[in-house]
């Protein structure tokens, strides 16, 4: 599963095995933030609050092949189903416990083998958690037979189970599709008889999970290729649309096989169908052979679609066909493993997309768009590890969230580095050989990879995945003679502060040591397996800088002595540090600031030394923590003034980009542009904003369309300095946008309207029909990301309108994201106490941890801004003084 910003979870067969979890301990902190945790204590947030006991269904029955026949029904929005399922009775009972959700048993009988039917006299619900009890006058006797049942249910729209999506034809006519979304729901709902209805049958799958099973009624066109393999490829799409669907069938069609030759296993089924759904919350789902994806994940138009949409649709897709052998092939035991899942195929997707586009340098945004997220979430003290016990399955949408994705990922590629690329294929190919069609857990895959490599895999990454948090790695430098004396030391990196406690959890740590004779290549290669260790590196110059983990592929953050730091900075100005490492180098330090272990101001002051900076991503992370920065900021009254400091930082390579792309240009300039204009228009700068009105106008009275790598900087920027006016246009230009992907770009801008009375409609505008179910987070989530008076706003009315969005979704993990983006931006003591007693009131169960998270982020942000706002605002009013100089 893809999130489109986040995702749900996962269920394995009809039977489950196994005891319930113990309770998650969470560690305690250091000394030097306990009084934040008092703080934590006093709101109710220090702790998750204990589970519900669950049980996995027993193993006395279990299926052996489902046949399924389903009868939808269109316009009552309601199917009858029948199941008859061969069965084995591996113990003697008069009970089959199944799971259930959302569906009316009619009736229900056990055949078995050679003897007569046996009518079950009753159907048991345990809502709650999911399951029905089917009992029978007699006991089921060892041995094979057949289960059948005959059940209704409704066609609903709530995203999951078996759902109605709405599309529009066109012609304009409003109609509704049947589709499927089971990875977070537990039963698999759905499995006819007048002679109007056409009857349409399937051949007999492999075995497999059955949450990957996928079926979608609906008109749709579709393109199609076969890959070099002879596997036939399609994509389905909007009527009208097929012409949308090549880009991504040009993307399937070279996946599969080099998904095939890295694994060294073809790829299992005949054909691959990739379909767009209207109405899908997540980003897209990995069902066997149907793959089903929003509209935005797998749509392209050649004139319409802007770059960075065609490079996530060729991340989805390599995602997702992944999971066709990482998943689907080979399926984990039980939730506890779903990282296993979801943080391999985030990692291999951007393989995958290196392999396809290398133009992309697609490895350096990995650090900022997964590397970076994850650490971020990861030093909290409500995080989780990776590996996380789950008992009942209603606990699964809470870790479906950037650890188990991102940080997996993270730690994967980490991995992968340490033992190469030719061992890890060789284990990958063990793992999926052996496991084929079966269930398999985490440390399957560690002995595979042991065996392959020889290297002590499980012993090094069970110190990443059984505990969370990540090392922060201290490092001091001496010159003895020709050589450089390294001293290491690791403690846990804690958003709080420095850890202090007697207890610091230790890492394994893959150590690579680079210097400036060759930057791009690792000195010294090491396992940190101690809290401390001496290294030392062989004819190393005075005047040589050293630097730790080269290309960013350790998952620790690096602190170096006021010395090695002060080496390091001019490789920043004269470029010769690569690129993911002065990402890497910037963004260690930021962090060291929120957590109060380092000055904001010393971070502000490295952010001028970018000054040359050519590179697109280590402008967007620097882009990203300024606005972390800028929102913090927006509870102060010198606001306008780190807006000065950004346009400072951004007008350089403005102006060296320009409006228009140059000859020669690619992917990476288009995205660059983009977000340097964007930039500096949401700052005011005077000549950016002037030519976004101009060539909005343009554009609006259609004598220059804006080219779409264009059109969200624009957008953005007339409506941030516009009126009533420049939002009616807006809404107006979404209403007569036929992609979805415009209609998404609009709606992530529009909260960027400063008025109330404007913010009022946008959030009105939200909950309307004009908005699709899923993207309504993004419309409320814009408007409290776009001024402080647009958060309050939000949030009042998350607490106005939460019965709706609450049965909207379900409880699902789109309502974890909508309270993250709501309130993340919070910067006051009582804030969190106010977050709390609200969902106190108001349970959402799902979206627990992610409360937990977004009140403890709300104390850290009140403790950064309480230490640093006064230091930040002198520094800036020295700035304005006396400006520096390039």
């Amino acid at each position: 599963m893809w999130l489109a910003a986040a995702a749900p979870s996962l269920a394995r067969r009809l039977l489950f095995l196994g005891p319930p979890p113990p309770p998650l301990l969470l560690r305690l902190l250091s000394r030097s933030s306990r009084r934040r945790r008092r703080r934590l204590h006093s709101l109710g947030l220090a702790a998750m609050p204990e589970k519900r006991p669950f049980e996995r269904l027993p193993a006395d029955v279990s299926p052996i092949n489902y046949s399924l026949c389903l009868k939808p029904d269109l316009l009552d929005f309601t199917f009858e189903g029948k199941l008859e399922a061969a069965a084995q009775v591996r113990q003697a009972t008069n009970q089959i416990v199944m799971n259930c959700a959302d569906i009316d048993i009619i009736t229900a009988s056990y055949a078995p083998e050679g003897d007569e039917e046996i009518h079950a006299t009753g159907f048991n619900y345990q809502n709650e958690d999911e399951k029905v009890t089917l009992s029978f006058p007699s006991t089921l006797q060892t041995g094979t037979g057949t289960l059948k049942i005959d059940f209704v249910g409704e066609l609903n729209d709530k995203m999951k189970g078996f759902y109605r999506s709405k599309y529009t034809t066109p012609s304009g006519e409003v109609r509704y599709a049947a589709v499927t979304q089971f990875e977070n729901v537990i039963d698999r709902k759905p499995y006819p008889d007048d002679e109007n209805v056409v009857e349409v049958k399937f051949a007999r799958t492999p075995v497999m999970s059955t949450y990957l099973v996928a079926f979608v009624v609906g008109e749709y066109d579709f393109v199609e290729t076969r890959s070099k393999d002879g596997v036939c490829v399609r994509v389905y799409t909007p009527v009208g649309k097929a012409e949308q669907g090549k880009f991504a069938l040009e993307v399937a069609a070279k996946t599969l096989p080099f998904y095939k030759d890295y694994f060294n296993v073809p790829y299992p089924l005949p054909k691959i169908d990739l379909i767009a759904i209207a109405d899908f919350a997540a980003g897209a789902m990995e069902n066997w052979g149907l793959v089903t994806y929003r509209e935005t994940a797998l749509l392209i138009d050649p004139k319409n679609s802007c770059s960075s949409s065609r490079q996530w649709v060729a991340l989805v897709v390599g995602h997702e066909l992944a999971h066709q052998w990482f998943g689907n092939l080979v399926t984990m035991e039980w939730w506890t493993h779903l990282w296993l899942n979801e943080g391999f195929a985030s990692w291999i997707e951007y393989l995958c997309v290196d392999h396809c586009f290398p133009e992309y340098d697609i490895w350096t945004q990995f650090v900022s768009a997964d590397y970076t997220r994850a650490q971020e979430l990861d030093a909290l003290d409500n995080s989780h590890p990776i590996e996380v016990s789950v008992g009942h399955p209603a606990e699964v949408d809470e870790i479906f969230d950037a650890i188990s994705y991102s940080k997996g990922a993270s730690v994967i590629r980490m991995l992968h580095d340490y033992i190469g690329d030719k061992d890890f294929k060789k284990g990958m190919n063990m793992y999926l050989t052996k496991f084929q069609q079966k269930n398999a857990a985490t440390e399957d895959l560690w002995e595979s990879l042991e065996n392959a490599s020889g290297k002590p895999i499980a012993a090094v990454m069970n110190t990443w995945t059984k505990q969370m948090g990540f090392p922060l790695i201290y490092v001091e430098a001496e010159q003895v003679e020709d050589d450089r004396l390294l001293r290491l030391s690791q403690r846990k990196f804690c958003a709080s502060g420095p850890y202090v406690g007697e207890d610091c959890p230790q890492w394994m740590v893959p150590i690579t040591i680079s210097t400036s004779e060759d930057p791009n290549h690792a000195k010294l290669k090491i396992l940190m397996d101690k809290p401390e260790m001496n290294v030392v590196l062989k004819n190393v110059k005075p005047d040589q800088w050293v630097k730790l983990n080269l290309g960013t592929v350790g998952f620790y953050r690096t602190q170096y002595s006021s010395a090695m730091l002060e080496s390091l900075l001019p490789g920043i100005r004269d470029l010769s540090l690569p690129p993911v490492d002065r990402l890497g180098l910037q963004n260690d330090l930021f962090s060291l600031a929120r957590a109060g272990i380092i000055s904001t101001v010393e971070v502000l002051k490295v952010m001028e030394a970018f000054v040359n900076e050519p590179n697109y991503t280590v402008w967007s992370d620097l882009s990203c923590n300024l606005g972390i920065l800028s929102t913090l900021l927006s509870h102060t009254d010198f606001y306008e003034e780190i807006q000065e400091f950004v346009k400072d930082v951004f007008s350089p390579i403005g102006e060296r980009l320009g409006w228009d792309p140059k000859p020669g240009e690619g992917h990476l300039d288009a995205l660059l542009r983009g977000l340097v204009l964007g930039k500096l228009g949401k700052a005011g700068h005077k000549a950016t904003l002037e030519e976004a009105r101009r060539r909005f106008k343009d554009h609006v009275e259609g004598k220059q369309i804006l080219s779409a790598d264009l059109r969200s900087p624009v957008y953005l920027t007339v409506l941030k300095h516009g009126d009533g006016t420049t939002l009616d246009i807006m809404l107006k230009l979404h209403k007569q946008a036929d992609m979805q992907e415009e209609k998404n770009r609009i709606e992530r801008v529009l909260g960027a309207t400063l008025s109330p009375e404007l913010i009022q409609k946008v959030l009105t505008f939200a909950l309307s029909e004009e908005v699709r179910p899923q993207d309504t987070v993004s419309v409320i989530g814009g408007v409290a990301g776009g001024s402080k008076h647009g958060r309050k706003a939000a949030w009042k009315f998350i607490k106005d309108n939460w019965e709706e969005l609450y049965n909207r979704y379900q409880g699902g993990f789109l309502i974890s994201r909508l309270i993250k983006l709501s309130v993340e931006g919070f910067a006051v003591d009582k804030m969190a106490g106010e977050v709390k007693a609200f969902f106190e009131s108001h349970p959402a169960p799902s979206a627990e941890r992610t409360i937990q998270q977004c009140c403890e982020n709300i104390l850290l942000n009140a403790a950064w801004l309480k230490r640093d706002a006064e230091s930040i605002h002198q520094y800036l009013l020295q700035r304005k003084a006396s400006p520096p100089t390039a």
